[in-house]
């Protein structure tokens, strides 16, 4: 059998979730005939269909009850029959509680499942423990993605058989890596949610040591979230107004554009509360292969890709202190910032592209449709 023909379908609960760019690489760029279902906790949805919506299975469905014969829900009946109406061949799960809600249709149908874990999933242990730690989710997936050295550790703790487990950070598109910085301007760039975990407070916090020191200093921090508003009242109130852009969510030209005119990429991962961690952050890999250093936290997958000193810097969740003065020396010194920026470009290109990632999930539909 050719990967070329395979029927995959990918699902997740969001259908266009804007900070998840590595499901739409995915779906753009693996291999053979992708089938996008999304919706909640059974998927109602399949991309360039519609709601899944079986007249027959409702009726069916309704006789069944009405004679006392217990019958899975409308719901999922009707996604089970669409994935044998689509001959679908393989599954593969985005995030480790999608694929908690819907592995027993993989069984019944007989489909192979790979499960792709990303942050939240493996680190929230309200998430966890809600699917029973997963056991079932590695007891019934072929493989399982893990996309960070600290989340692979934590799925080995959790009961994941190592044979199953593949680590495979998500890449870079090589848009990014055809990025020229300038290195002429004296602005930072961050981009992603406004969530708990990114703490975007603490690199206002940061940024504002910074502006005392630089007035000329910028700071663009693209995205939107349950902080955003907070963070805009921390604007107004240190009176960065003129130094700081909160530009909202930011299409992929509009990052390019940043990126290229951009001193360097600045984000202040921590541990929230719940347990929430990132895994490997996308905007990271994306800024490094523009060629931008990246200034950040000793926080789950993010060792993995900034080198200290080498291609970006690394502190301490929590301390703003240090990530502010690493600010001030790229501001102090912008030729360390491109030699940096330089270094980082060539390891995401040796290391961390869209194709090398791409590549590793075509292999595992492969073994996982041929069973081996």
């Amino acid at each position: 059998m050719k990967l070329t023909q395979s029927r995959i379908a990918i699902i997740s609960p969001s259908k266009d979730g804007y900070s998840e760019t590595f499901i739409q690489e995915q779906k753009n760029g693996l291999k053979g005939e992708i089938f996008y279902y999304y919706g909640d906790v059974i998927p109602q949805y399949l991309e360039g269909v519609g709601k899944l919506n079986n007249k027959n299975i409702a009726w069916m469905v309704k006789i069944k009850r009405k004679l006392g014969f217990k019958t899975p829900s409308v719901i999922e009946m009707n996604f089970m029959h669409s994935l044998q109406k689509n001959k679908i061949q393989v599954v593969l799960a985005q995030y480790g509680n999608t694929s908690h809600r819907i592995l027993n249709f993989c069984k019944k149908l007989d489909i192979p499942l790979i499960t792709h874990f990303h942050g939240y999933d493996a680190s929230v242990e309200a998430v966890i423990k809600n699917c029973d730690n997963y056991k079932e989710v590695f007891a019934c997936s072929k493989y399982v993605i893990a996309v960070s050295h600290s989340m692979q550790k934590k799925l080995l703790e959790l009961g994941c058989p190592k044979e199953k487990l593949i680590y495979s950070a998500c890449g870079s598109s090589d848009l990014f890596l055809n990025v020229v910085p300038k290195f002429t301007d004296s602005t930072f760039l961050a981009v992603g949610r406004f969530v708990n975990k990114k703490a975007p407070y603490y690199t206002l916090l940061a940024f504002k040591k910074v502006h005392d020191r630089f007035p000329e200093a910028k700071l663009i921090m693209g995205g939107t979230g349950e902080l955003l508003e907070s963070c805009s009242n921390i604007v107004r109130a240190f009176k960065l107004e003129d130094a700081v852009l909160l530009p909202g969510i930011i299409d992929r030209p509009q990052f390019i554009e940043y990126l290229s005119n951009g001193l360097a990429f600045v984000q202040h991962s921590i541990t929230a509360l719940n347990g929430d961690q990132e895994g490997t952050p996308v905007a990271i890999l994306e800024a490094n292969a523009a060629g931008l250093p990246v200034i950040s936290t000793r926080h789950a997958g993010i060792p993995d890709v900034v080198i200290e000193g080498e291609t970006g810097f690394l502190v301490d969740e929590h301390d703003v202190d240090t990530m502010a003065e690493k600010m001030i020396l790229l501001l102090e010194d912008k030729t360390l910032a491109k030699k940096l920026g330089t270094n980082g470009k060539e390891r995401i290109k040796n290391n961390f592209t869209l194709k090398r990632h791409l590549d590793v999930i075509d292999d595992l539909i492969e073994r996982s449709i041929s069973n081996i």
